[in-house]
């Protein structure tokens, strides 16, 4: 069984995330295993669906924004300008007027100082593919994300290995 919050790879090799929510600790929350097989023993998708405080609510991106916005003690102004993202784009991010792509999500992330796991969780819930360490590119980011570069640093680094940055 694998516990929440350890690091695992998926079968195409994608770094995975733990399965807690945003502002919950990974021990009060159920795995996902646990979570299959409470599907599987119900009489109806609604059922399961439809439970107390199941845990598909309350998983939306303007949440976890908040919560990495509030763990890094930054600024949202801040946050924006260090990740290049344009600034009315940014704020409507945070908002959740506007759902960034994928290489927007990353830089925000970045700008955010979170983790490999924070930053994995943020790719899925801004709709986004999560980084995958079989593919060059993403390999990179990973790699400067669990070092805590800033989106700048990470941006040279990918340049330097010939890789397209996150901010053009």
């Amino acid at each position: 069984m694998v516990v929440a919050g350890e690091g695992r790879t998926d079968g195409r090799g994608a770094v995975a995330g733990d399965d807690a929510g945003a502002g919950s600790s990974a021990c009060d929350e159920i795995l996902t295993e646990e979570l299959l097989e409470q599907l599987l023993s119900s009489a109806s998708p609604e059922a399961y669906l439809e439970g107390p405080g199941h845990p598909v609510e309350g998983r939306d991106l303007v949440a976890y924004l908040a919560h990495l916005l509030e763990k890094s003690g930054l600024r949202r102004a801040r946050v924006i300008r260090e990740s290049g993202v344009n600034a009315t784009f940014g704020y409507q991010v945070f908002q959740g007027t506007r759902r960034p792509g994928r290489d927007t999500a990353l830089a925000l992330a970045l700008s955010l100082g979170a983790s490999l796991r924070e930053t994995q969780r943020l790719l899925r819930l801004s709709g986004n593919a999560e980084l995958w360490v079989k593919d060059r590119r993403d390999a990179i980011i990973a790699f400067c994300v669990d070092r805590g570069l800033s989106r700048a640093a990470t941006d040279d680094k990918l340049y330097e290995l010939g890789e397209e940055t996150l901010v053009g």
